[in-house]
């Protein structure tokens, strides 16, 4: 049997045929969808925008194209596609293995030339291996596992930042309106102060104090403005855009306090310990670790393997054809305790993985502990501030028209000016605060998706 060309045409073919085969052993069908899709609760929408939206842009949007854009998200994806095709690789070790070989020799002797030919096919097969194999694919299971609750907890970590880098550009717009009001009344309070002067209803001491507060406004509204431009470029960069892009934020809903957050705090903590997403990645590494303890053990176990396959050989003249079939019983009676302390290593490694887990544990619970009382706080501040800001606005208006009627001080007006400009700063900055703690207790809960800026969205 001339078996020389069956391993050429093996040595060309093999390559081509496993490199046209993408996932012959469906490894992809470990993944789930990619994380903007998985995080996607609109139906019928497209879930992964790349490209700003033609309107203004909402914080859905903002999401969106973080997901999409953002390269924290690629990285996890990937890293998730690395281990998927480490689950390949230990399903492969199943699978028996063939091999090709050919070679040709040429001797001198005095004698004479003599050219040597040989070629040969090998199928090898581990039949048994007392749990290497086992242990291998459990292994890479719980580390893809690992892998995609890493991805999981990544996609909610950029979720939650994008919403704060979102909520902080709205609330520095916000900023700037309060600050060109401000300006707006001390302009006004100044030209109250020329009029008496002129007058002489006035001393020239109010008109210095009114010209000081209006350009303390104008300053106040320059800064804010710079920080609004700030913080536009700071989103910008969340979402995986140039700092200069030009962002068209939409309009922020009036908010109202929730009572949602009076759930109590022990049933949040017992769905974080459940959902959330980097706990489960720290509880899969631990299944890992143990699956790397139970491969380092059975390495020292015996295996059997069974070998057969055609060989072919031509010296000279003379031409053999042949074959072989076999089983190799391979026992390691002694290694120099590389096992043992393989053993030692990998059960040290057990143990350090659930003491990570432990620690998380802990750390969920106090997350979750300090977002609940922050949104709790976050609810009382904005009935509180919306409360401030509406008696500041009416001592502003009273102050003023105390001033202008003569029967009220310029220092009287100042003060009550800048109390509202100090009540607007505070119900923005609650808004602010509302609005990420809202967020922050998802993302501690491990429930972060779209359904809460949905439910925001429907019921402001």
């Amino acid at each position: 049997m001339r078996i020389l060309p069956i391993c050429l045409l093996l040595t060309a073919s093999l390559p081509a045929l496993a490199q046209g085969v993408r996932d012959p052993l469906a490894t992809d069908a470990l993944l789930p969808l990619q994380s903007a899709h998985q995080l996607a609760a609109r139906v019928g929408e497209a879930p992964c925008a790349e490209n700003l939206p033609e309107g203004a842009l909402t914080a859905l949007d903002a999401v969106d194209i973080a997901l999409c854009r953002n390269p924290q998200t690629r990285e996890s994806w990937a890293n998730a596609r690395v281990q998927a095709a480490q689950v390949g690789v230990a399903r492969g070790a199943w699978l028996p293995s063939l091999d090709g070989r050919a070679a040709i020799a040429r001797s001198f002797a005095d004698s004479g030339d003599l050219t040597q030919r040989s070629a040969a096919l090998t199928l090898s097969w581990l039949l048994l291996d007392f749990g290497q194999r086992s242990a291998s694919q459990q292994n890479a299971g719980r580390l893809l596992d690992a892998a995609l609750a890493t991805r999981d907890a990544t996609v909610q970590n950029l979720f939650l930042s994008t919403l704060q880098s979102y909520y902080t550009a709205q609330a520095t717009r916000a900023a700037v309106g309060a600050a060109v009001e401000a300006e707006r009344a001390a302009r006004e309070s100044l030209a109250a102060a020329e009029l008496r002067y002129q007058v002489g209803a006035a001393a020239p001491a109010d008109r210095l104090q009114a010209q000081t507060a209006a350009s303390q406004a104008t300053l106040n509204r320059q800064r804010a403005e710079g920080d609004a431009r700030n913080a536009l470029g700071a989103l910008a960069f969340t979402l995986g855009l140039p700092a200069q892009t030009g962002l068209t934020l939409a309009e922020a809903a009036d908010l109202q306090a929730i009572d949602a957050w009076r759930r109590d705090v022990e049933s949040l903590i017992g769905d974080a310990l459940a959902r959330r997403p980097d706990l489960k990645a720290a509880q899969a590494q631990v299944e890992a670790a143990q699956a790397a303890a139970d491969l380092a053990r059975a390495q020292g176990r015996p295996t059997v393997s069974l070998a057969a396959g055609p060989t072919w050989q031509k010296t000279g003249p003379l031409e053999n054809d042949g074959g072989s079939v076999g089983l190799t019983l391979n026992v390691p009676f002694f290694n120099g305790f590389q096992t043992t302390y393989r053993v030692r290593a990998a059960q040290a490694q057990v143990d350090a993985r659930m003491a990570q887990r432990d620690r998380l544990q802990q750390q969920v619970a106090l997350d979750v502990w300090k977002a609940w009382q922050n949104l709790g706080t976050a609810n009382q501040s904005l009935q509180t501030t919306r409360d401030l800001l509406a008696s500041a606005e009416q001592s502003q208006r009273v102050a003023l028209g105390r001033y202008k009627a003569g029967v009220g001080s310029v220092l009287d007006l100042l003060s009550a000016q800048s109390a509202l400009a100090s009540a607007r700063v505070q119900r923005i900055q609650a808004e602010l605060d509302w609005q990420v703690s809202r967020a922050t207790l998802a993302q501690a809960v491990g429930t972060l998706d779209y359904r809460l800026l949905q439910a925001a969205e429907g019921n402001p």
